[in-house]
């Protein structure tokens, strides 16, 4: 099997599921759909735009670990229980993706927890050399 790294967030759910917040695998880095927690303390904000700034957070501190940056990323997964907040988060994601404009896709779905308004997950390219 190909070199395989996973990498823990120490979020609640990724022990309590079974899954790793991001998956390494020949070259490419796979970031498990991230909710707004702070997991350091497993709170969240009730602001649409705060929680999506932790997401983002959240995701950076995983594709740091697999020596990546947001411009690295291709591919982006937006998931929301309300599509009218989409557009609230547009100014953060602006912000960490412009650079990359990666293909992305947004769903409006019911999350795991009702306290979540935004999920995100993305997968990134390893820059060569890295």
């Amino acid at each position: 099997m190909a070199n395989r790294i996973e990498i823990a967030s120490g979020s609640y759910y990724e022990e309590q599921v079974g899954y790793a917040r991001a998956v390494v695998l020949d070259g490419w880095v796979h970031v498990s759909g991230t909710g707004g927690f702070d997991y350091s303390t497993m709170s969240i904000s009730e602001d649409v735009v705060e929680q999506t700034e932790q997401c983002l957070d959240n995701i950076e501190a995983a594709l740091t670990e697999a020596g990546c940056t947001f411009s690295d990323v291709v591919r982006v997964r937006y998931l929301l229980p309300d599509k009218n907040d989409f557009e609230l988060c547009w100014p953060s994601l602006r912000r960490r993706f412009d650079k990359a404009k990666p293909a992305a896709t947004m769903w409006e779905a019911g999350l795991a927890d009702p306290r979540m308004k935004v999920e995100i997950e993305v997968d990134a390219r390893i820059p060569a050399g890295t």
